[in-house]
């Protein structure tokens, strides 16, 4: 990839992130007079496309150190400078600032840039509220691009 393009992905994520960035309160969550202890991790599997559009779908299940499980469908959208095709299948999350389960679902910020071809590594940190949820993954595919999105997850 040459000078210029990199110049061009850079200021596209740039304008990307801000634009997707947001000022307001994020009042869904419910608020608590007590510390977030409650320690949660996701297992999932994710496959997804995009070109200019995003799109991939996936399931997991969330385990919280208290005993409690919970099965979620994982859901990401978005838009930008992207086309690629790839999955992940050993996908890991954990979850920071949980009180119950519960807190796990919703939607939570993503943005960057990636590019990848044939095996790839990810990871990244995204936010919902006080919520954050680091993943990590492995995977295969062809990916290039940068991405503003949504990744969403509900209980299945």
């Amino acid at each position: 990839m040459g000078r210029q393009a990199l110049t061009l992905l850079g200021a596209a994520l740039t304008v990307l992130v801000f634009a997707g960035c947001s000022t307001t309160p994020d009042h869904s969550q419910p608020m608590y007079s007590t510390p977030a202890t409650l320690g949660c991790k996701m297992n999932f599997a994710l496959s997804g496309w995009s070109i200019i559009y995003k799109h991939a779908e996936g399931n997991g299940t969330v385990h919280c150190e208290n005993g409690q499980s919970m099965a979620v469908k994982i859901t990401v959208t978005g838009g930008g400078l992207t086309a690629g095709k790839w999955h992940i299948d050993d996908g890991t999350g954990v979850f920071s600032d949980v009180h119950q389960i519960s807190d796990v679902l919703g939607d939570y910020a993503q943005g960057g840039a990636h590019a990848g071809v044939v095996k790839s590594a990810s990871g990244q940190v995204l936010t919902k509220g006080t919520v954050s949820l680091a993943l990590a993954g492995t995977g295969e595919g062809v990916n290039l691009g940068v991405d503003v999105g949504k990744f969403t997850i509900s209980r299945r």
